[in-house]
């Protein structure tokens, strides 16, 4: 197989897992085997809030009678024709910024004018963190974009951010069950975090983390001094019906069919893909240098610290571009797909990138320097010159990153 059919494999089956976990088939699936009755009002929040809107309008039809979509701003292309009420709102991402702050009241003002009859269903995606928020007194916008850029570079894990994120918050954590009253809730959620815990996912709007927000890292003092002393509510409030109905799981499962369909095995690793970008690409490497040949997928998601001035790409181009390096070191037979499902990494226009053996060497043709672009995290302008970036628009899901490599037999590699 050619380096240019293999490329266009590992596109084909990336896009394949896309739709598997797409937001309007995994939330119209769910509704169609376990039916809700109306009335029903649908509160979408994430970079797949559109998508999963879609759906639940689809099966629901007339028992939907309004809905609120929060969306990143340019990543909504919304269909609904049912005759739905549908109030979409585009708000900042990935720190949060005034149509976050707005989009907070208008979540609270949403909930409250809604009939006591009326049931609450909540889809929820990843990037709902920062697309709304009700911030705790004494915190403005200033302070929650300090800290929230901050977090972005900090190399903490999702987990982690979270936590932070929610002591400055009044409807993270579990919190935004306060303000439902006696109204039932459903929440149907894409899963954008390694442990699918549903406390985690978008901050958890309607359910506390395993771990409690008070239970936070090892901060700079700025930031712990912002942090206000956490009181527990006397009234417990009440449990919120959950369902993950889309896991990174999900998507890897699809890129095992279709590769079978093609006549090639995949192979799922067990290992999550984890912790610094840098150490991450080292074990994928060497895993690859000992396994035969074949097809080999990782999901999960990477951290990475950034420097005070980062230049374009994100985690999947800077983890895509690390590979490429030792893959121009080593020679290894690999071509490597890193890529994110929502379809955006960092703060490109790219959602990954697909790199082989010859990537750094037609990067560097055009004056670039690949340890160079690692070390300013600008991954995505070097992968631009060397042809490599993966472009695919908003997706219309979120559950986090895959790694998809095939390796060749030296004697069958052919660029």
């Amino acid at each position: 197989m050619t380096t240019a059919q293999a490329r266009e494999l590992l596109d084909s089956l990336f896009r394949l897992a896309l739709d598997r976990v797409h937001g309007h088939t995994c939330v119209s699936r769910y509704l169609l085997a376990n039916p809700l009755r109306g009335p029903v009002a649908t509160v979408a929040i994430g970079k797949a809030a559109a998508a999963m809107t879609a759906g639940a309008a689809e099966v629901l039809q007339a028992a939907l009678v309004s809905g609120l979509v929060v969306s990143p701003a340019g990543q909504a292309d919304i269909d609904v024709t049912v005759g739905a009420n549908i109030t979409l709102l585009f708000a900042e991402h990935p720190v949060p910024g005034p149509g976050s702050i707005a989009a907070g009241q208008a979540l609270l003002a949403f909930i409250s004018e809604l009939p006591a009859d009326c049931r609450l269903l909540f889809l929820i995606s990843g990037g709902a963190s920062s697309l709304v928020e009700v911030p705790v007194e004494g915190i403005g916008l200033a302070e929650l974009e300090r800290v929230n850029r901050w977090l972005l570079g900090s190399g903490f894990d999702i987990a982690q951010t979270n936590r932070v994120r929610t002591a400055l918050s009044r409807i993270k954590g579990g919190q935004l069950r306060a303000y439902l009253g006696a109204r039932e809730a459903c929440v149907l959620l894409l899963s954008d975090v390694p442990t699918n815990d549903v406390g985690i996912i978008g901050s958890g709007l309607l359910h506390p983390a395993a771990v409690p927000a008070g239970v936070l890292p090892v901060l700079p003092g700025w930031l712990s001094s912002l942090l206000p002393v956490r009181v527990e509510v006397d009234t417990p409030l009440p449990d919120v019906e959950h369902h993950i109905v889309a896991t990174s799981h999900d998507a890897l499962a699809a890129i095992v069919e279709a590769a079978a369909q093609r006549g090639h095995h995949a192979v799922i690793n067990t290992e999550p893909l984890t912790g610094d970008v840098h150490a991450a690409a080292g074990r994928i490497v060497e895993y690859l240098k000992t396994a035969p040949p074949g097809l080999y997928l990782w999901g999960g998601e990477t951290t990475v610290v950034l420097p005070d001035m980062p230049g374009d790409g994100g985690r999947n181009q800077q983890l895509a571009l690390a590979i490429a390096l030792q893959l121009a070191a080593t020679a290894l037979p690999v071509v490597l797909l890193a890529a994110g499902t929502d379809g955006r990494d960092g703060n490109s226009v790219a959602a990954g990138a697909i790199i082989d053996a010859e990537s750094v060497q037609r990067g560097e043709q055009h004056g670039l320097h690949a340890r160079a672009a690692l070390a300013s995290a600008d991954a995505g302008t070097f992968l631009a010159a060397s042809g490599d970036r993966l472009l695919t628009g908003p997706s219309g899901t979120n559950v986090m990153d895959i790694v998809i490599a095939l390796k060749q037999s030296r004697d069958s590699y052919d660029n």
